[in-house]
């Protein structure tokens, strides 16, 4: 039954990393590559739908998921499966979680506040898009190995 949990949770965390990869790959140039302001207000679409959508079910079940695996892993697992059942708690805690509640979700507010027809939202645009796109590489990043580490936790159960 662990087993499978954690195959369950590791392929729901690979999905999420490919959603942050496909952001930091194409997604964030392509609105870059937009006229005016047309990549800002497209980003602000997105953000704003993203609250509504299975991503947010996910991104927010495997929060409490990363907790729920670090007890099952203490409480039942041996050394190395727990050991990496935990680090990939903590990377999605700390990498995913707090990254995204620490920097891109103000930014996000703050691009939202602005008016497209503001001078300043393309000159913020530019300063935006380069720092999300950093932070979601962190996202990433760690996202990716959450789910690595819980794969191979459940290899070696």
């Amino acid at each position: 039954m662990v087993i499978w949990i954690l195959m369950v949770a590791g392929l729901l965390m690979a999905l999420i990393s490919g959603v942050f990869l496909s952001f930091s790959d194409f997604v964030m140039r392509g609105l870059v590559q937009a006229s005016g302001t047309a990549g800002a207000a497209a980003m602000v679409g997105l953000n704003r739908t993203v609250y509504r959508s299975i991503f947010m079910v996910l991104f927010m079940g495997l929060l409490l998921g990363s907790a729920a695996l670090s007890v099952l892993a203490l409480w039942k697992m041996d050394d190395t499966a727990s050991y990496l059942v935990v680090a990939g708690a903590l990377s999605y805690i700390f990498g995913v979680a707090a990254v995204t509640g620490i920097g891109n979700i103000p930014l996000n507010k703050h691009l939202d506040a602005m008016s497209e027809r503001s001078g300043d939202m393309a000159i913020y645009w530019t300063s935006y898009a380069q720092r999300w796109t950093w932070l979601n590489h962190i996202r990433t990043a760690s996202s990716a190995f959450a789910a690595f580490s819980w794969l191979t936790a459940a290899t070696l159960l």
